[in-house]
C-alpha cells in the first residue's frame, strides 16, 4: 500500500508538471501566430522590394538548400517518431499501464530528434547568417525580405513543434492518469486486504484469548487438585509415622508390644483407680500434661549427687578463706594509703606554706609596694586542691593573674620559681632566658634574687643578656664556624668564692 502510494503521489506530481508544460506550448504557440501575422504583413511589403534581389538569393539558396534537405530529414525521422509516439499511446490505453522500458525508449528517442532538429535549426541560422552577409553587400530590402521569410519558416517550424509538444504533454498526462487510477485502484484493493486482514486478526486474537482463558482456569482446577492430593499423601504420611513412632516408644519407655498396650491400657479398658472409671480422652491428656510437667520440675535422677556436693562444699569452703585473706589484705593496704595520704597531706601542707610566705616575701621584693599570695582553692581537701596565684602590682587593683601585663605576669612566674627554690634549695639551677620579658628595672631585682640564690646553689642560666653575663663567674657561648661546624667557646669570669 506504501509502495502504491509513492507511486501515486509521483504519477500526480508527474501530471501536474505536464499540465504545465501544456500551458506553457499554448501561451507560446499563441505568441507565435501573432508574430507570424507580423511577419507576413511585413514580407507582403518587402516583395516588392525582393524581386530585385532574387538572383543573388538564388545563388545562395543552394546553401540553404542543403540544410533544408537536413532539416526535412529531421523533420521525418520527427514524424516517424510521432508515429511511434501515437502507436505507443494507443498500446497504452490497450493496456492497464504502460511499461517503464516503453516510456524511456519514446522519450530518449524524442530528446535525440530534438537534438538533430536543433542542429539542423543551427545550420539554417549559419546560412542565414552567410545570406545576411551577401544581402548587406547586395541590398537591404533584400536581406529583411530573407530575414522575414526565415522568421516567418522558424514561427512555422516553432509552431509546428509546440503542437507536437502538446500532443505529447497530453499524451503523458493522459498516460499519468491512467497510471494514477490504476494506483488508486491498488490501494484500494490493499486497503480492503488489509482490513479483511484486521477483521480475521481480531477474531482469532478474541478466539485464543478465550482458549487461554480455558487452560488457565484447567490449570488452577490442576493445581488445586494435585495440592488437595499431595496433602492428603502427606496426612497419611505424617499419621503413619506418628503411629510408629509411639510404638516405638511404647517399646522404649515401657516395654510392651503394641497389642499388649492397646488391649490393657486402649480405650476401651478401663482406667486404674479407687474406683476404676471408664477412659475419657480429654481427661487422660489433661492427667498426662500435668504428669509431665511434674517430671520436668523433678528433672533427671543424678547418681553422683552427693560426690559433687562435697566438691562444692569444699570448693566453697576454700573460696571462703580466700575471701577473708582478700579482705584482710586490703584493709592492710587502705592502712597503707591512708599513711601515705596523710604522709603526702603533711609534706604538701608544709611546703605549701614555706612556699606561700617565701612568695609573699619574694614578691614583696620585685614588685616594691606590691602584694601577692598563694591561695587553696579547697582548702578542706589536700589531695585534691588547686593552688591560685593571687597578684597585684603596685598601682594596680587587679588580684587575677590572667589579668596582668606580659612582663607582670613574666616577673610573677619568676617570683613564684624562686619562692620554690628558697623554700626547698637545690644543688643546681637551670633556667632559660627568664628575662627576655624583662625590663631593666625587674631585670636588676631579678638579678639581686640570682645573688642571693648563689650563695648556696650553682646557677646555669642561658641568656643573651649583658647584665646578666656581667654578674656570671663563666661564660660558655655556641657559635658555627665558616665551615658550617659548632664550636664551644668558654670565658671564667672570676673565681667563685666558697660557699
Amino acid at each position: 500500500v506504501a509502495e502504491a502510494q509513492t507511486a501515486a503521489d509521483t504519477a500526480q506530481a508527474g501530471v501536474g508538471a505536464a499540465q504545465g508544460a501544456l500551458d506553457q506550448v499554448s501561451a507560446r504557440q499563441r505568441e507565435a501566430d501573432r508574430r507570424n501575422a507580423d511577419a507576413a504583413r511585413r514580407l507582403a511589403q518587402l516583395e516588392a522590394a525582393a524581386k530585385a534581389a532574387h538572383d543573388e538569393a538564388e545563388r545562395l539558396a543552394r546553401g540553404v538548400t542543403t540544410a533544408e534537405e537536413a532539416r526535412a530529414e529531421g523533420l521525418e525521422e520527427l514524424a516517424e517518431l510521432e508515429m511511434r509516439l501515437a502507436e505507443a499511446e494507443y498500446s497504452q490505453e490497450l493496456e492497464s499501464e504502460p511499461t517503464t522500458e516503453a516510456r524511456d525508449e519514446l522519450a530518449a528517442a524524442c530528446q535525440a530528434a530534438r537534438q538533430r532538429e536543433m542542429e539542423a535549426g543551427l545550420q539554417v541560422r549559419t546560412a542565414e547568417e552567410r545570406v545576411k552577409g551577401i544581402e548587406g553587400r547586395a541590398d537591404g530590402l533584400l536581406r529583411a525580405a530573407q530575414r522575414e521569410r526565415q522568421e516567418r519558416a522558424q514561427a512555422a517550424a516553432q509552431r509546428a513543434r509546440r503542437r507536437r509538444q502538446a500532443s505529447v504533454a497530453e499524451a503523458v498526462s493522459k498516460g499519468a492518469r491512467q497510471v494514477l487510477a490504476a494506483l488508486a485502484a491498488s490501494v484500494e484493493l490493499a486497503a480492503r486486504e488489509r482490513d479483511e486482514a484486521d477483521l480475521a486478526r481480531v477474531a482469532v486474537d478474541a478466539e485464543l484469548k478465550q482458549v487461554r482463558l480455558r487452560v488457565r482456569e484447567l490449570t488452577q482446577e490442576l493445581d488445586k487438585l494435585v495440592n488437595s492430593v499431595h496433602g492428603s499423601e502427606m496426612a497419611r504420611t505424617e499419621q503413619r509415622l506418628r503411629l510408629e513412632q509411639m510404638e516405638q516408644r511404647a517399646m522404649d519407655e515401657f516395654g510392651v508390644e503394641t497389642e499388649a498396650l492397646i488391649s490393657e491400657y486402649g480405650p476401651d479398658a478401663p482406667v486404674p483407680g479407687e474406683p476404676p472409671v471408664p477412659y475419657v480422652r480429654e481427661e487422660q491428656e489433661k492427667r498426662a500434661r500435668a504428669a509431665e510437667r511434674q517430671m520436668q520440675q523433678l528433672g533427671k535422677v543424678n547418681p553422683l549427687a552427693l560426690e559433687e556436693f562435697a566438691a562444692l562444699e569444699e570448693r566453697h569452703a576454700f573460696l571462703n578463706s580466700q575471701l577473708e585473706d582478700l579482705k584482710k589484705t586490703r584493709r592492710d593496704l587502705m592502712t597503707v594509703v591512708k599513711e601515705v595520704d596523710d604522709r603526702v597531706e603533711q609534706m604538701f601542707a608544709s611546703a605549701y606554706e614555706d612556699v606561700a610566705r617565701e612568695f609573699e616575701q619574694i614578691f614583696g621584693r620585685v614588685f616594691p609596694g606590691g602584694d601577692g599570695r598563694l591561695v587553696l582553692t579547697d582548702p578542706e581537701d589536700m589531695l585534691t586542691t588547686g593552688i591560685e596565684v593571687e597578684a597585684r602590682p603596685p598601682g594596680k587593683k587587679v588580684k587575677r593573674l590572667s589579668l596582668l601585663s606580659g612582663g607582670e605576669r613574666s616577673l610573677t612566674a619568676v617570683a613564684f620559681l624562686v619562692s620554690i627554690f628558697k623554700a626547698r634549695p637545690s644543688p643546681f639551677y637551670v633556667m632559660d632566658e627568664v628575662e627576655a620579658a624583662l625590663d631593666d628595672t625587674n631585670t636588676q631585682r631579678l638579678l639581686t634574687l640570682f645573688e642571693e640564690l648563689r650563695q648556696s646553689s650553682q646557677l646555669i642560666v642561658i641568656t643573651h643578656n649583658k647584665r646578666t653575663m656581667e654578674i656570671a663567674d663563666a661564660l660558655y657561648g655556641v657559635s658555627m664556624r665558616g665551615d658550617g661546624v659548632t664550636q664551644v667557646i668558654s670565658q671564667r669570669m672570676r673565681e667563685r668564692e666558697p660557699a
